[in-house]
């Protein structure tokens, strides 16, 4: 290397000379000579920075850092962290934000040596915030902390309207905390039909109504009402995210489970029966567990659509008697070219003979 003092008091050929015998490279050898020329017109005031010769550095060693901007360009290709992506000038400039000041040149820019804009942050979000620039609103992710991860973010490029947009979000989830597992409440037939026909998972609906009764209950329906309960409750546990759990409590019949898939109704389990006592007539709820788990299992063919191909039909048809010995099956709507629009509805023990009196105790009557 030249030692600076020797710089300063050689001349200017003489240091050219210099500097072409020294191994400097070529893209410091401007801001060499430039030095030196400086304390020369300095002392001297002749010599002009404009003749001065500056090799370029080679195209795999450059890395641009200015503020002049992207105003020159249409397209953009940004390296956030190693996420590529590829916007527009005019998506970047929509709102008043850090990457609007980094297209008006306020502030530097880093290009990398292939034109990626190279900004030193996760990329993970920042395709969110490209669309929420494109269309001016955007889904938010369900994890709180992915929220707050994109609000930072949001933060970060001082994007007014996302941070305010999760903000709201977030102000929202913390006033009133929504559970994971949600289950519906049906309030008209209407309400339910518009339900069942734009849902795209399958649907269980049970059918709960305890006051439509027009004779008294057996000793044990209580429980049996509460167990079916107990179980729809589990299973919409068990199934969230693949089956909608409706509550119905406005119906006609006591106790039913309804099981709909793709729009329509596959089957139905109904758990009530009429009990010929001695003295009067009564109400029986059935829990048939088996039969409701079976019908669960059965309705998941219709899972994204799986159960309408032949397929699916001749899966369920397969298993449509397997577990009838607790009750009746029935099935209605069935035709010609029709098969796969039957309604399996069972029914269990739709008319009991005899009370729950002891043995011996009982007398049967029949119409």
């Amino acid at each position: 290397m030249i030692d600076m003092y020797l710089i300063q008091s050689i001349s200017t050929d003489v240091f050219e000379e210099a500097i072409e015998e020294t191994e400097i490279p070529n893209c410091l050898r401007g801001p060499f000579i430039a030095a030196h020329l400086m304390s020369a017109q300095a002392s001297a005031g002749s010599v002009a920075l404009d003749a001065l010769p500056v090799s370029p550095c080679p195209a795999g060693e450059r890395e641009e850092k200015g503020g002049r901007g992207l105003a020159g360009s249409k397209y953009v290709k940004l390296n956030v962290g190693g996420s590529l992506h590829y916007t527009t000038v005019q998506t970047l400039s929509k709102e008043e934000s850090l990457l609007r000041s980094m297209c008006d040149g306020a502030v530097e820019v880093t290009i990398d040596s292939e034109g990626w804009l190279v900004l030193e942050r996760c990329g993970r979000h920042f395709g969110l915030v490209l669309n929420f620039l494109r269309d001016g609103s955007v889904p938010l992710p369900d994890s709180q902390r992915e929220l707050e991860d994109v609000l930072k973010e949001a933060q970060y490029y001082r994007v007014q309207g996302l941070i305010q947009h999760c903000l709201n979000a977030l102000k929202k989830r913390t006033d009133g905390y929504e559970g994971a597992c949600r289950i519906p409440m049906i309030t008209s037939a209407k309400e339910e039909q518009r339900m069942i026909a734009s849902c795209r998972k399958p649907v269980v609906k049970l059918q709960n109504n305890r006051g439509n009764n027009k004779y008294s209950y057996t000793s044990n329906s209580d429980d049996n009402l509460l167990k079916n309960i107990e179980l729809f409750d589990k299973l919409g546990l068990r199934f969230n995210g693949r089956v909608l759990f409706v509550k119905d409590v406005l119906g006609d019949e006591i106790c039913c489970w309804s099981f709909y898939g793709e729009g329509r109704k596959i089957a139905e389990v109904c758990c009530t029966s009429i009990v010929y006592a001695t003295e009067k007539k009564q109400t029986k709820v059935e829990f048939p567990e088996a039969r409701i788990f079976e019908e669960t299992l059965n309705i998941l063919i219709y899972e994204n659509g799986r159960g309408s191909g032949p397929g699916g039909v001749a899966l369920l048809e397969s298993g449509v008697g397997s577990s009838t010995g607790a009750g009746q099956s029935e099935e209605e709507g069935a035709g010609a070219a029709g098969g796969d629009r039957r309604v399996r509805r069972i029914h269990v023990r739709r008319h009991i003979m005899h009370d729950e009196r002891g043995h011996g105790q009982q007398t049967v009557y029949k119409d």
